[in-house]
C-alpha cells in the first residue's frame, strides 16, 4: 500500500471515529488467527502515552493495521526510533504519523520546568526544542504542534534507516494533532 493510500485510510477512519460510526472490523478471533504468522501494518503511529489518546480507536483500525509506539510527549527517543526502524525495515510500513494532542501533560510539564526526577527530566529534554522554537507566549497546544513537527524531523535526523526510506520515496512522515474534545486529527503538513 502506498503512503497516500495509508493516509487516506487513516483519514477515513478518523471521520468514522469523530462521527461515532466505528465499524469495528478486523477485531475478532479470525483476525487474530490470520496474524499469527506475521504482520503488515499500513501505518506507524508515534503517539503519546496519554490514556485519552488511543490511535487504534481514533483511526478506527483493527488488529494489525497500525504499528503504534507510545511514549509521553510522542518523543523520538532511542527506543521509539528503534521500534519505528523495525517497522520500516522489516514490516515495510510506508507511513509514519507523529501524533501530538491537545493539552499534552508532558509538554505542559516541560514548559513549567523544575525538577521532575532523572527519568522524567530526560524525557522532557526531548520537548525543549519545541519550546525553544515556539513564539514567546505560545500556548501549550501550539508547542504540542511544534513538538510533533520537530519529532517528525528527528526521525530522519537520528535514523539512517528511516532517512534512506524517506529519501527513496518509500516512506512519508507526517506530524499530526489530535483534538481531545472532538477526536478529530489534523495532519499538519
Amino acid at each position: 500500500m502506498t503512503h497516500q493510500k495509508s493516509l487516506n485510510r487513516l483519514k477515513e477512519g478518523n471521520i468514522r471515529f469523530v462521527e461515532d460510526l466505528l465499524d469495528g472490523k478486523l477485531q475478532d478471533s479470525a483476525r487474530r488467527q490470520k496474524l499469527v504468522s506475521g504482520q503488515e501494518p499500513y501505518a506507524i503511529i508515534l503517539g503519546c502515552a496519554d490514556s485519552r489518546v488511543i490511535p487504534e480507536l481514533a483511526f478506527d483500525t483493527g488488529i494489525g493495521e497500525v504499528f503504534t509506539v507510545r511514549v509521553a510527549g510522542n518523543v523520538a527517543n532511542s527506543s521509539s526510533i528503534a521500534s519505528i526502524e523495525y517497522a520500516v525495515a522489516h514490516l515495510g510500513t510506508k507511513l509514519i504519523v507523529v501524533l501530538g494532542h491537545q493539552g499534552c501533560g508532558a509538554v505542559t510539564a516541560a514548559i513549567k520546568g523544575g525538577d521532575n526526577g532523572y527519568n522524567l527530566n530526560h524525557l522532557l529534554s526531548h520537548i525543549a526544542p519545541a519550546i525553544a522554537n515556539s513564539d514567546s507566549g505560545a500556548t501549550i497546544n501550539e508547542v504540542v504542534k511544534k513538538n510533533a513537527e520537530l519529532n517528525a524531523v528527528e526521525l530522519t535526523n537520528r535514523s539512517s534507516i528511516i532517512k534512506n526510506a524517506v529519501d527513496l520515496g518509500e516512506v512519508k512522515i507526517l506530524p499530526a494533532y489530535y483534538h481531545l474534545d472532538s477526536g478529530k486529527v489534523d495532519f499538519l503538513n
